[in-house]
């Protein structure tokens, strides 16, 4: 984790442990209270993507610059950012959509013993504005944007981006080999529950997101990637279906 002093709650994620009626994953306060027991049991990698964008942030943030984190959440991106920009007076801005997201990372973020103010916004990623941005991170976010918004969003992101500047880009990923597929899903299943989710949490989860959380192949990023404005795209890191990309623009 970055180097702070923020106590993530340690509610334990039982949302889908008994039966229910079918419906669409929402970013409420249910998620909200269980997300870091959620994510960190759901998202392989997840303890290593987070303190690495710590370590991207510090070599690339520019000073005086803005640095985006999209779809903060709970804020754990945004306060390894504000670790890794260190002394260089950017301003680091959080946005989410959720109002239950927003009030607990304000919580987090007044428990960071650090000084770089963070300014949080609740509010749509694809209105939010964008200027003079050195990294900007979308931490498994772009997955819930709808596939017709996706290429704008990253249109202006890349056209916010400074020479030099960077996009992290993390995802949960789809394969085009059947049998590919096949086996990362079966392992990510294991995966979870080695930390203990039931067949039936996994099973009704599953159905919850199928709607809302749609995943690309990775060349399908990378493709929009480039043609979008970011001269390389690289995977730094991978973990089954899941997959955290550099999408870097040329100085």
């Amino acid at each position: 984790m970055p180097r702070s002093t923020h106590k993530p709650d340690q509610s334990q994620d039982r949302l889908f442990a008994s039966e229910q009626a079918s419906a669409d994953f929402r970013f409420d306060a249910a998620v909200a209270r269980v997300f870091p027991d959620m994510i960190r049991r759901s998202v392989p990698g997840y303890t290593t993507i987070i303190p690495m964008i710590e370590v991207i942030t510090d070599q690339y943030a520019q000073p005086g610059s803005h640095c985006y984190d999209l779809g903060c959440s709970l804020g754990a991106s945004t306060l390894a950012m504000r670790h890794g920009i260190a002394d260089r007076h950017c301003t680091l801005v959080g946005v989410d959509n959720s109002p239950d997201m927003i009030e607990r990372a304000e919580h987090y973020i007044a428990l960071d013993d650090h000084p770089l103010p963070v300014s949080l916004r609740c509010e749509d990623i694809l209105q939010t504005d964008l200027q003079t941005a050195s990294v900007t991170t979308l931490n498994f976010t772009l997955q819930f944007v709808p596939p017709r918004h996706r290429n704008a969003l990253l249109e202006r992101i890349a056209s916010a981006t400074l020479p030099g500047g960077v996009l992290i880009l993390s995802e949960k990923i789809r394969f085009e080999s059947d049998s590919e597929q096949e086996t990362q899903t079966r392992l990510h299943h294991e995966f979870k529950r080695a930390n203990g989710y039931s067949d039936l949490e996994i099973s009704q989860k599953r159905s919850a997101l199928e709607r809302v959380l749609l995943p690309e192949t990775l060349a399908e990023h990378q493709q929009r990637l480039e043609k979008c404005g970011f001269s390389e795209v690289m995977v730094w890191y991978q973990c089954f279906n899941f997959v955290s990309m550099l999408a870097i623009k040329s100085s």
